[in-house]
């Protein structure tokens, strides 16, 4: 797949990630996990949940080397964070699949909004990217950015370089992508960073972040979001996370996921819709909206929730409305007038 960019550079560098952020990046593994999760207890043509077959190959190479039979511990460690209680494995993963349905074709559906709106003549920075696969599914579409930014701990990018069959190191840099090792809540080396790697702060910009910055101090996300709306001139920010985390469904979330050592250190920011927007508009965001993924479900085109519908029957949507309210689409922007966003 790299062949077709310019041959890319490389530059190591040693990595500063504390071990009190070992529970994060294993959110990285689950979330590329649950984009290729497989029930065994599921019809066929469910395994083929994500119908973009040809987008599998590339999450499986990120993932690992070799492919791992997926076992019920795995699975188990996986939905951990639900806070569903009772019902079977399968209805879980059921639940699992539909809501990453919606959050894939939410924020894509932004993605490709902003992409028109500038005709491609803008760049991406997808903050805290783990092994997502956006580019090459962007690319495959014809629809490249001029430059498409990726960011994670640098554990995390050495392993992704490493398993596209790349040198090791903490940086690839080539014209049309470039992936970059580097601590979010460090604002100083992400932007000598990305500068190295050429990112123009005179494009308009879309930044991204899904559950990213739930793990961040309200202070770090603060800061984050500040830096990214005054270093471009025109840009938007997409942030996929939890939300109306108050109630109780919200607390057993928390605690099951303070097992598994991931402290939603952010998570005071995530109590409503409301709390979301206002953290984007006092942090230099112009504008701000937000919905739960119950509503934005409802709002995706009805052939295709026809047809994941149809793929396997789901008999809790109580379960499924209470778990989507929990979890958020939010979108700013700075400067849109110019793009009509």
């Amino acid at each position: 797949m790299a062949a077709s960019l310019r041959e890319p550079s490389y530059t190591s560098s040693a990595s500063s990630c504390d071990t009190d952020d070992e529970g994060v990046r294993g959110t990285c593994e689950d979330a590329s996990l649950c984009k290729r999760l497989r029930d065994p207890h599921c019809a066929p043509e469910v395994q083929a949940w994500d119908h973009r077959e040809k987008d599998l190959p590339t999450a499986r190479y990120y993932l690992c080397a070799e492919p791992v039979p997926l076992q019920a511990s795995t699975v188990t460690g996986v939905v951990a964070g639900l806070g569903v209680k009772g019902g079977t494995s399968t209805s879980t993963c059921q639940k699992k699949r539909r809501r990453y349905f919606a959050r894939v074709h939410g924020v894509s559906q932004l993605i490709k909004a902003f992409l028109r709106k500038t005709e491609c003549h803008c760049q991406i920075l997808n903050l805290g990217a783990g092994m997502d696969t956006t580019f090459w599914k962007l690319k495959d579409e014809g629809l490249l950015p001029s430059k498409y930014f990726e960011v994670d701990f640098p554990m995390i990018v050495t392993r992704k370089l490493h398993n596209i069959k790349q040198p090791d190191g903490h940086i690839l840099d080539s014209k049309r992508y470039a992936i970059v090792g580097a601590d979010l809540r460090d604002l100083a080396e992400l932007e000598e960073k990305l500068k190295k790697c050429n990112m123009n702060t005179q494009l308009p910009t879309l930044l991204i972040t899904e559950c990213v910055l739930v793990y961040m101090t309200p202070e770090q996300s603060a800061s984050l979001l500040k830096w990214a709306a005054n270093s471009f001139e025109t840009a938007m920010f997409i942030n996929y996370e939890q939300v109306n985390m108050d109630d109780r469904f919200g607390q057993i979330m928390i605690e099951n996921l303070r097992r598994r050592q991931c402290d939603l250190a952010g998570v005071e920011i995530c109590k409503s819709l409301q709390s979301q927007k206002e953290r984007l508009l006092s942090n230099g965001w112009e504008t701000a909206s937000a919905v739960d993924m119950m509503e934005l479900y409802s709002r995706l085109p009805r052939a295709e929730v026809s047809r994941i519908e149809s793929l396997e029957f789901l008999d809790e949507m109580e379960l499924l409305e209470q778990l989507m309210q929990h979890y958020c689409l939010c979108w700013a922007t700075k400067g849109g007038s110019e793009l009509g966003v």
